[in-house]
């Protein structure tokens, strides 16, 4: 088969003296209605081989999880679009607790108290120029919420995109289901996490990552949230 990457993106990737190949696999808009088996069915069966990993977009996985929740359903507080003033706008997960409503989701999902605390160690450890200490207090939900933004998809301006529910088990039922090596990531161009693999995966979750450190299912409109990769031989 012949790899192909994203614009701005190469196929090849060295990881401490291997060379991987990444094939961007672009699929239609998924959605609700969706089922992830039946996604990886469609566009990755026929091309994968044993001994190749599936990087698979968090935010697929959590669609058709439904885990998502409407603009509608959340009333901003004064509190949180005062904490989100001093917050950074974007984390190393992407945009965050900057945009109001994210503030108010954290503290909606972690409680009040929880989240003052966060703002208020994070902005000291800020002040000494480390970064992210709020989302390691506050949690990987926060971390890992998507959406309300509409910079890529229209789509996703009205809707909150959660973490996957249990990732490892999502990874460990399409191996035993279809037989493929998989992780699901929650990835941009400021950084990479590894949510879950399935359990026959043995590399470590820094050697996966240096994989993807790229990102080469990209930022934008690409539309391609699975990235196969193979060892070149």
């Amino acid at each position: 088969m012949e790899f192909v990457a994203n614009a701005g993106k190469n196929v090849e990737i060295e990881v401490s003296g291997n060379i991987y190949l990444r094939h961007a696999i672009q699929t239609r808009f998924v959605t609700g209605n969706d089922n992830y088996i039946d996604i990886m069915k469609e566009y990755v069966k026929d091309i994968y081989q044993e001994g190749d990993i599936i990087s698979i977009s968090e935010k697929i996985i959590s669609i058709c999880q439904n885990r998502t929740i409407k603009r509608e359903d959340i009333r901003i507080s004064r509190m949180a679009r005062f904490l989100s003033k001093f917050a950074s706008q974007a984390s190393p997960q992407g945009y965050g607790v900057g945009v109001p409503i994210k503030m108010q989701y954290a503290i909606n999902k972690m409680g009040l108290l929880r989240i003052l605390y966060a703002s208020i160690v994070g902005g000291f450890f800020k002040a000494f120029g480390v970064k992210g200490v709020f989302y390691k207090i506050a949690g990987p939900e926060i971390s890992g919420l998507d959406g309300f933004y509409d910079g890529a998809w229209e789509e996703y301006r009205d809707i909150g995109i959660e973490i996957p529910y249990d990732s490892v088990a999502v990874c460990n039922e399409i191996r035993n289901k279809l037989g493929m090596s998989c992780m699901i990531v929650d990835a941009n161009d400021l950084g990479q996490e590894i949510l879950g693999k399935s359990d026959d995966i043995k590399l470590g979750d820094k050697f996966l990552k240096q994989m993807i450190r790229d990102n080469p299912a990209g930022q934008s409109q690409q539309r391609t949230p699975i990235i196969l990769i193979r060892k070149k031989f």
